[in-house]
């Protein structure tokens, strides 16, 4: 069972996450610090005990925007030590998914944070430390083929595949781009890139995914190959351009 600290400066929102953490089966503690100044002088303390000690901390619920040290300086130290807890990020900011991905994050949880996705959080980090990880409690439902579901301001909504006109690798996440704004969702490019295939999206670049049917404009300039999809240009690469010709020459 994981032995967790929670940092926040905001007292409601750790007393939250603490109520939340101390009511799943698979943490055996929880305890919670002010700033990441009293989180580093806690975990220094769990060091010293050993991973086996009393005071030893498994993993750390870490948010980032905090007055001093914030949650991505204390990340960045924790790098440095020999047998660092894990981290997983909660947030409620989704801009430095990829920094948080850099600095090996478990996981990168928006706020306000829902039971599920905390829940989530936990599975993977007890996985990464190896503790057995208990069956869900609630069915597993497949994924709905036309929706992607997208968490904003605690409310998940469902964005329609077919509104999606490109996708942005950021780390472990994908950034789903459409006319009227961009979501992050943990999921890889590469599943995206499996799972609509048929519905005619095709890797053009390491870091992104394109929908054919929204790709308005492919250009060559000197050898270089892009395509203009709404008003944004999106670099093409040499290994992607023949196949990314032929499936738009062949386009209905």
């Amino acid at each position: 069972m994981l032995r967790a600290l929670a940092v926040d400066d905001e007292r409601p929102t750790l007393e939250e996450l603490l109520y939340l953490l101390n009511t799943d089966p698979r943490v055996r503690t929880a305890e919670g610090a002010g700033d990441a100044t009293e989180a580093l002088r806690r975990i220094n303390r769990a060091l010293e005990s050993g991973p086996d000690g009393p005071d030893a901390i498994d993993v750390v619920f870490l948010d980032i925007q905090m007055p001093g040290l914030d949650g991505l300086d204390l990340a960045r130290l924790l790098t440095g030590f020999a047998r660092p807890p894990l981290v997983v990020f909660v947030t409620a900011h989704e801009d430095f998914a990829v920094q948080a991905f850099d600095l090996e994050a478990v996981d990168y949880v928006l706020k306000p944070v829902r039971r599920e996705r905390l829940a989530e959080a936990v599975r993977r980090a007890a996985e990464q430390r190896g503790a057995p990880v208990p069956a869900p409690r609630v069915p597993v439902h497949e994924p709905d083929p036309d929706h992607v579901p997208v968490e904003l301001g605690g409310v998940t909504r469902f964005v329609p595949v077919d509104d999606i006109t490109h996708v942005e690798a950021q780390g472990d996440y994908a950034r789903l781009h459409t006319d009227r704004g961009s979501h992050l969702v943990r999921i890889p490019l590469s599943t995206l890139e499996e799972r609509w295939r048929a519905r005619g999206f095709v890797r053009i670049h390491r870091r992104h995914l394109v929908a054919l049917r929204h790709i308005g404009e492919l250009r060559l300039d000197a050898g270089s190959v892009s395509v203009l999809v709404g008003a944004e240009e999106l670099q093409v690469s040499r290994r992607h351009a023949r196949e990314l010709r032929d499936l738009l020459m062949r386009r209905p």
